[in-house]
């Protein structure tokens, strides 16, 4: 409470004495904000608790400079914001009311229900619009889940997804325009996100995992090639890459 009550008041002289930060509302912060959060995702990637820290404490200024400007306006304060998320979260759980789970999968039907109740009118209005289309993608497919929309196994899924690539090699090789393609590709996307979800892969996660490994790699080539890129073969700079490969 002391920390917490120490970045209040820096807040509030930030607010009252720097001009930059008298300069900034809602929305010149949004886009830094998300900055930051990938920052913390980052960190988190790498299980650099340091990192961590230090970006929980850069998002935590953020969300006290949105109910600083939020208290300007008259509209709310801090206490405010987190008498609501209390209000909210904690006593319509299972852990305060008498609604009995047993396991993970009654928890999150349970909590998507309460947000029904509340006057949601779908299950898919708490998923941003603004997600990358991969992570909404799996938010999509996790909430539909809780009403039982659903394959019921892993080889479903993965039939699916043959089912998919099937259909795009089709509009590919009858040229159904790019478009069409397009569409076709986005649907073996969507497919493999499903198969991920049944195999307890997180998608985003394992591809930001494979483009680290990809950079990586290729840094080498470009750190021990002999002369320019361009002017090597494709053989000769995957024999550098193999040699990447096998020092990790």
């Amino acid at each position: 409470m002391e920390a917490f009550g120490r970045l209040l008041n820096i807040m509030d002289e930030l607010r009252e004495k720097c001009p930059w930060d008298r300069k900034q509302t809602i929305e010149s912060l949004r886009n830094l904000t998300i900055e930051e959060t990938y920052e913390l995702a980052d960190a988190i990637l790498s299980n650099d608790y340091k990192g961590i820290k230090e970006e929980i404490g850069d998002i935590m200024l953020h969300m006290v400079f949105y109910a600083k400007i939020g208290d300007e306006q008259q509209q709310f304060d801090i206490a405010d914001a987190l008498h609501a998320i209390c209000e909210k979260r904690f006593p319509a759980t299972h852990i305060y009311g008498d609604v009995q789970v047993n396991d993970e999968a009654d928890v999150k039907r349970n909590w998507e229900q309460l947000k029904l109740k509340e006057g949601k009118k779908s299950l898919l209005e708490g998923v941003p619009n603004s997600l990358p289309a991969m992570v909404k993608a799996y938010r999509m497919q996790e909430k539909t889940k809780q009403v039982g929309f659903e394959w019921e196994n892993t080889e479903q899924v993965w039939n699916k997804v043959e089912e998919e690539i099937g259909e795009l090699q089709e509009a590919i090789s009858e040229n159904h325009g790019q478009e069409r393609i397009e569409e076709e590709f986005g649907d073996v996307l969507f497919s493999l996100v499903n198969y991920a979800r049944f195999v307890g892969v997180d998608p985003e996660t394992a591809l930001e995992r494979i483009n680290r490994k990809f950079k990586s790699r290729f840094e080498y080539i470009e750190a021990n090639a002999q002369r320019p890129l361009a002017d090597m073969t494709l053989a000769e700079m995957d024999a550098l890459w193999n040699e990447a490969k096998g020092k990790k």
